[in-house]
């Protein structure tokens, strides 16, 4: 029996709500992960999803920003709602589900931003953002006994040299200056997670999850980063099958900026 998993930033689920009942009908993934919903959780479109079979649903909503979801074909359990930082921020939920006898905690994360300047002594959201990470570290792929972990969203976030379309030009940019690829591989290494999609595709191959808004042509042009993650605990990773990323659905009909990511696993 495979397993599914899909992490999309939305933007706007409301908004976005024709192109997310498409991808479930076309991919049909056992779970959905979703952020920056922007929406408090009695707006969330329940009916929608569990018309199409995502009968399970968990929320950690927020009026008109950031908020994450979890829609399952699977029971969910034990849900959690961290709030990292103590702002109040809707940017964390997770809950346990059963897969094949194995109990997994599925974690979602919307991670700031950070604004535009890499700098937090004038730039207090990219304060926020480094502060963020740092809480993370704490976070770890074995934290329950007998429970397995994946961990997935938009942490804002490319680590590597080829998650950016250009490694050297983009070294003072928000989202992959050194103090925040450190931070975050360190959330990695002290959790003991292992990145799964570069695993599965690993350093030197080009992966993007996101393309700007800014571009005028974002295909031609293809300056993407990858800002969508998706990892686990190690014992999940003989499981993994392979990693889906929908680029065309950067150019579908109001489109996020961010695009669809599923890891297939398997026993």
């Amino acid at each position: 029996m495979s397993l599914s998993i899909t992490t999309w930033n939305i933007n706007s689920v409301r908004l976005r709500l024709p192109i997310v009942e498409d991808f479930l009908k076309r991919v049909s993934p056992d779970i959905l992960c979703l952020q920056e919903i922007k929406c408090q959780n009695d707006q969330f479109p329940a009916d929608a999803l569990k018309a199409l079979g995502y009968e399970n649903i968990i929320l950690h909503g927020q009026k008109g920003y950031h908020g994450v979801a979890i829609a399952s074909r699977f029971p969910l359990t034990e849900d959690h709602r961290q709030d990292y930082c103590g702002v109040g921020d809707s940017r964390h939920i997770s809950a346990i589900f059963e897969w094949q006898g194995k109990r997994i905690r599925l974690h979602n994360f919307y991670v700031p931003a950070g604004g535009d300047e890499p700098d937090r002594t004038i730039n207090p959201k990219f304060g926020h953002k480094l502060d963020f990470i740092e809480e993370m570290k704490a976070l770890k792929a074995d934290a329950e006994p007998g429970v397995s972990a994946i961990l997935v969203g938009d942490l804002n976030i490319a680590p590597f040299e080829n998650d950016v379309w250009s490694h050297k030009q983009l070294l003072k940019i928000v989202s992959h200056t050194p103090v925040e690829t450190e931070g975050l591989l360190d959330v990695v290494r002290q959790g003991g997670w292992v990145d799964l999609m570069r695993q599965f595709t690993p350093e030197p191959e080009k992966i993007y999850t996101w393309w700007s808004y800014r571009a005028k042509d974002w295909e031609a042009a293809d300056r993407g980063r990858r800002l969508d993650h998706i990892w686990s605990s190690p014992d999940m990773t003989g499981h993994l099958k392979r990693i889906d990323i929908l680029k065309e659905a950067r150019g579908w009909e109001k489109p996020s900026d961010h695009v669809p990511v599923t890891a297939w696993f398997d026993i």
